[in-house]
């Protein structure tokens, strides 16, 4: 009898402390569905982030002086009014170690006025600043530490700053899983009551695009992208698998554009940014806006590209076909739209075609065909099939648009 008391008491301690973690589970599941559309609701994510990062052209010669006339550059060349609203300072921009209360400092050589000020700075006109930091003791530079352990107390500083993007990197942790590591600061944002994009640079060593989303806004998808066709093919191939995972707040980041660095043709930056904006990639320029070509600007301002990152479904378009180095990717879009690349990988001149079956548009009726690197309409009734030339290492962009 002794034995059947204890046993009921025991099934009932179980039965309760499993309705308490139900009951934990759906209270965070709520709060995090609610952080989520405190984001939404102050456009945050919304669609993937647009701006400029200050890493692949400047790596750590960067300053307050680069970062101010950058974001000059940005409203001269109209890239701002297209959307680029980030201006997003990387690495080495802070002391190497941390005041006395345990602060992170703005180094004082190359940022005089402090983050705060160069906030005010960007928020004056109309622009948005983004931070790094690094989910370990210090970030990969070595030159300013890192956020681990001080997650909630950097997540305040940069409220306080007025800080809106966060980078957070993956150098020198403890060697414990990145959940745990990215969730703590992920946490800490959602605190300090500031709408903060955070973008997760954890280089896709865990399959982040599995995780990543019930913490961040981005994640990496691969390791860090160089200015060359090979790294540019690669890392398309790497995020390309992800696609079922993005979606408006939360998107595939396979790091940031080499337009206009100098690796690459044109017909390669073209490709380039063609396939980042329908991948549904963030569009973080990493060239030297100040003394931007007429080639690069024409590229990085595609409105019509950019529309298609931008499109409000917020599908990831996905490679459907590879054969012979002629690819095509294609992917929804609203107001029953489809958008097509044809990428021609190859060293020749090549013929690229598609059916409308194969995209999911009915083959018994025609759609109107834009070309949007012509800016021109190819056919305004065209029926069940696209064939086009493309040059090598070059693209074609359409959206197909049914009637």
């Amino acid at each position: 009898m002794g034995y059947t008391r204890n046993s009921l008491t025991l099934l009932v301690f179980l039965i309760l402390l499993n309705a308490i973690d139900a009951l934990n589970l759906s209270r965070n599941a709520h709060q995090d569905q609610d952080y989520t559309q405190f984001l939404l609701a102050n456009e945050v994510a919304r669609t993937p982030p647009m701006g400029w990062n200050s890493w692949n052209h400047f790596h750590c010669n960067v300053d307050e002086w680069t970062v101010k006339t950058t974001a000059d550059a940005l409203i001269s060349t109209g890239l701002a009014a297209l959307g680029y609203k980030y201006v997003n300072i990387d690495d080495c921009w802070a002391e190497r170690n941390r005041d006395g209360r345990g602060n992170l400092r703005a180094k004082s050589s190359t940022f005089p006025s402090g983050i705060k000020g160069l906030a005010a700075y960007m928020h004056a006109k109309g622009l948005k600043l983004g931070i790094y930091s690094d989910a370990g003791y210090s970030t990969c530079s070595k030159t300013m530490p890192g956020s681990l352990g001080h997650e909630e107390q950097d997540a305040r500083t940069f409220a306080e700053w007025g800080v809106d993007y966060l980078k957070y990197d993956n150098c020198y942790h403890d060697g414990s899983k990145p959940q745990k590591r990215y969730a703590r600061m992920s946490n800490a944002l959602r605190k300090v009551g500031r709408p903060i994009l955070y973008s997760i640079c954890e280089w896709g060593q865990e399959d982040p695009a599995k995780w990543a989303g019930e913490y961040g806004n981005s994640w990496r998808t691969t390791g860090d992208i160089k200015d060359t066709w090979e790294s540019l093919t690669s890392i398309a191939d790497q995020n390309n698998i992800w696609g079922k995972y993005a979606g408006p707040g939360r998107w595939n980041d396979p790091d940031m554009l080499e337009v206009g660095n100098g690796g690459m043709s044109v017909e390669e930056y073209q490709s380039h940014f063609s396939i980042w904006a329908v991948m549904k990639a963030p569009l973080l320029i990493g060239c030297d806006i100040r003394s931007i070509s007429k080639e690069t600007l024409r590229i990085l301002g595609n409105k019509e590209v950019i529309d298609v990152n931008q499109d409000p479904l917020g599908v990831q378009a996905r490679k459907i076909r590879s054969k012979s180095g002629l690819e095509v990717w294609a992917g929804s879009l609203s107001s029953r739209r489809v958008v097509v690349v044809f990428w021609n990988r190859g060293s020749s001149w090549a013929s690229i075609s598609v059916g409308w079956n194969e995209i999911g548009l009915q083959t018994s009726k025609p759609v109107v065909v834009r070309d949007l690197w012509a800016h021109s309409y190819v056919s305004r009734n065209m029926g069940s099939r696209l064939t086009s030339y493309v040059v090598p290492h070059g693209c074609k962009m359409f959206i197909l648009t049914p009637y």
